[in-house]
C-alpha cells in the first residue's frame, strides 16, 4: 500500500511543502515561528459549506425525492423523449398525446423550418463563434429582427439572451406572478422592486401614486399570457396607467405571441394597442416560434442601447444561425397560415369548456392554449400524471413551490394539430382519473 495521505502527497514532500511555506511567511510578515505556525491553522469548517451532497439546497430534493419513493410515487421528470415533440411524442418508444411542449403552432419539427435551419448551417456553420458586435454579425439576424419589429410595428428588434436597463436609483414594479426568470432579472439589474397583486391595476395605480417621484425611472413588468395560470392581463388600463405616471411598460409575451389575436400576433392584437404604446416587448423564441433565445421589441433608441450596453448581447457569442433562420421561417409560416392560430384556439376553448363541464378546477385560465387542472395537493397531482400515462397521456405536474400548494396542478399546452377526438379523450381520463384520487 502507498504511503501517502489522501491528498495524494507523500508525508516526506508534504512536511517540505509545509516548511517552505513557513519560511516564506517569515520572510514576508517577520513573525516569530510560533506566530506563523498561527497563519497556518486551517479554521473548523463546517462540511455542508464544502460538500456538495450536504448543501442544503441538495439534500432539499433529496427528502422531497425520498418522501415520494416511500409513496410509491414516481419521479414526474426528465423523460426522454426519442425524437420531436409535437401533437404526439414517443417516450421509451411509446407514444403519447403531449400536453407539455410549449410547441403550440406545431411548427417545431415542420419541414420548412428544419430545412431553414439546414441551409443556415451550410452557409453560416452552427456557430457565429463571435459576439455579435466584434463579428458575429450575419444577415440572418437582422432578417429575424426586422420581421420581428414589423410583427410588433415597432422601429426595430434584437435578438440575444439577456441584459438591464435599469439599476440602483430605478424602481421596478411588478405583477406578483410574473415569472421566475424577470425576477432573476430585476436582482440583477441592481433596481429596487416592488410587486403588486396579480392583475391589480388599481393597485399599480396606487403604488405609483405614492413612490414614482422617489425614483428615476420606473418599469412596470407584466405577461402577455400567465403561463402558470393562463390568464391575462387588461392592458389598455396598464397602458393608461404607465402614461400618467411618465414610467416605462414592458410586457413579457412569451406565451401569447403564436397564441393570442387573430393571427397569433399576441396580446398587442388581442387588444388592437399600437406598438408603441408599449416600450418593451419581450418574447421567446422558444415557443410558438420552434427556436431558441429571446427578443426585445421597440423604439430605435432603446435597440441601439441594448446593441452597445447591454452585457448579454455584448459579451455573449451571436444567436446560432441555425436557430435564427429556423425562428424566422416559423414566424413566416405563421403569417402565411393563420389557421394555424384559429385551430389552436379552437381547440383550447374545447378544452375549457369540456374540463369545466367534467366538474375539473381550471383555475383563472381564459382558455388559450395554457389550461391547468388543480389538483389541491402535490401528491395529487404527481398521482394524476402518472396515471395519465397508462391512458397514452403525457402532461407535467406543477408543484410546491413553483406554485401554492393549494393550487398544485397538472399543465396542459394545446397544440394547434390535437384534434377534438384527443382532446375529449383526455378530459375524460382526467376525469376518471381525478375521481378515484
Amino acid at each position: 500500500m502507498s504511503n501517502r495521505n489522501p491528498d495524494g502527497l507523500s508525508p516526506a514532500l508534504k512536511e517540505q511543502l509545509i516548511q517552505q511555506a513557513l519560511q516564506r511567511r517569515k520572510q514576508r510578515s517577520g513573525l516569530s515561528g510560533a506566530a506563523v505556525d498561527e497563519l497556518l491553522v486551517v479554521p473548523d469548517i463546517p462540511e455542508q459549506h464544502y460538500r456538495f451532497q450536504l448543501h442544503p439546497g441538495y439534500r432539499q430534493i433529496r427528502l422531497i425525492n425520498d418522501g415520494a419513493e416511500k409513496l410509491g410515487i414516481r419521479h414526474p421528470y426528465f423523460k426522454v423523449h426519442d425524437g420531436n415533440a409535437g401533437v404526439t411524442t414517443q417516450i421509451c418508444g411509446q407514444e403519447y398525446i403531449n400536453f407539455a411542449s410549449y410547441n403550440y403552432l406545431g411548427l417545431s419539427g415542420d419541414p420548412r423550418v428544419n430545412q431553414a435551419a439546414h441551409a443556415a448551417i451550410d452557409q453560416y456553420g452552427t456557430s457565429v463563434s463571435a459576439s455579435r458586435l466584434v463579428s458575429g454579425e450575419r444577415e440572418i439576424h437582422r432578417q429575424l429582427e426586422r420581421a420581428l419589429a414589423a410583427a410588433y410595428n415597432t422601429d426595430d428588434a434584437v435578438a440575444f439572451v439577456s441584459g438591464h436597463l435599469f439599476g440602483p436609483r430605478d424602481l421596478i414594479l411588478h405583477d406578483a406572478l410574473v415569472h421566475n426568470s424577470i425576477l432573476q432579472g430585476i436582482q440583477l439589474s441592481g433596481a429596487h422592486r416592488l410587486p403588486f397583486a396579480h392583475q391589480d391595476w388599481a393597485a399599480l395605480d396606487a403604488i405609483l401614486a405614492d413612490q414614482r417621484s422617489q425614483f428615476e425611472r420606473v418599469l412596470i413588468v407584466i405577461e402577455g399570457l400567465y403561463s402558470m395560470d393562463g390568464d391575462y392581463p387588461d392592458l389598455p388600463r396598464f397602458i393608461d396607467i404607465k402614461r400618467r405616471h411618465k414610467a416605462f411598460l414592458m410586457v413579457d409575451d412569451a406565451h401569447s405571441f403564436g397564441v393570442m389575436g387573430s393571427t397569433g400576433l399576441g396580446i398587442r392584437e388581442h387588444f388592437g394597442v399600437a406598438g408603441g404604446d408599449v416600450d418593451l416587448w419581450m418574447g421567446t423564441l422558444s415557443k410558438a416560434l420552434a427556436g431558441c433565445g429571446g427578443y426585445v421589441a421597440g423604439e430605435t433608441a432603446l435597440i441601439e442601447h441594448l446593441k452597445f450596453l447591454a452585457p448579454g448581447f455584448l459579451y455573449s457569442v451571436g444567436m446560432a444561425p441555425p436557430l435564427a433562420a429556423a425562428a424566422l421561417a416559423a414566424l413566416q409560416c405563421m403569417r402565411e397560415e393563420p389557421q394555424r392560430v384559429a385551430a389552436l384556439q379552437a381547440r383550447s376553448a374545447l378544452f375549457k369548456e369540456v374540463a369545466q363541464d367534467a366538474g375539473i378546477d381550471t383555475g383563472s385560465s381564459m382558455g388559450y392554449a395554457i389550461l391547468p387542472a388543480i389538483t389541491g395537493n402535490s401528491v395529487n397531482a404527481v398521482k394524476l400524471s402518472a396515471a395519465l400515462m397508462t391512458h397514452g397521456i403525457h402532461v407535467q405536474p406543477i408543484l410546491y413551490p413553483a406554485v401554492p400548494e393549494k393550487t398544485a396542478r397538472l399543465r396542459f399546452f394545446i397544440n394547434c394539430g390535437h384534434s377534438e377526438e384527443q382532446i375529449l379523450e383526455t378530459v375524460k381520463a382526467l376525469r376518471d382519473e381525478m375521481m378515484r384520487l
